[in-house]
């Protein structure tokens, strides 16, 4: 290799390795992001609503703020499904802010697995126990376990969103899901 080409080569990956790492998401990412975070979005913001038209609402202002915020948006500070979250959360948050109310949730986000026809009817009693004993979780821990289950976000993920560290979101969840447990126990 001549001294010219070698030089050449090693500008160029200087220039690459001094890039930005974390670009802001373009239109196209944004769009993946939206197909595959909706239905997540849409459960978490319908556990801290429970109510099933404003989770609608406060579902397309959470995209839309993420769409106009796409250029804030970095990677250095957690993955797009946790910034997309946090936005999400705080859409949430400022619409219960609004109502200054609680609000029960109309119907619950489709099961796309199904059970089985027998299975049913016992399903339908054991979403009923747990929905009746998130109820009685301080919000802040049906958010928690919001934001695991519905959402599907690791704990690293849920520490972003959350603003705590990582061992704090999983002490957290763990706690919340204590507290669920015995909430369904003392109902059974």
């Amino acid at each position: 290799m001549d001294p010219g080409a070698a030089r050449s080569t090693a500008v160029t990956t200087t220039m690459n390795v001094m890039a930005d790492p974390a670009p802001p998401i373009t239109a196209l990412d944004f769009d993946a992001l939206y197909r595959v975070a909706r239905d997540d979005v849409f459960a978490y913001v319908a556990t801290l609503l429970r109510d099933r038209g404003a989770a609608e609402d406060v579902t397309a202002q959470a995209f839309e703020r993420a769409f106009r915020k796409a250029r804030s948006y970095d990677a250095r500070r957690g993955g797009p499904r946790a910034w997309l979250f946090g936005i999400a959360r705080n859409a949430a948050l400022d619409e219960l802010r609004r109502r200054k109310r609680g609000a029960a949730l109309a119907a619950e986000p489709a099961d796309v697995s199904g059970p089985a026809p027998d299975d049913a009817a016992e399903r339908a009693l054991e979403r009923a126990a747990v929905r009746a004993a998130l109820a009685k979780l301080p919000a802040r821990e049906r958010e928690v376990i919001a934001l695991k289950f519905h959402a599907g976000l690791d704990n690293a993920e849920l520490a972003a969103v959350l603003g705590v560290s990582v061992s704090n979101a999983g002490t957290q969840l763990h706690r919340a899901m204590t507290k669920l447990r015995e909430a369904v126990d003392d109902s059974a």
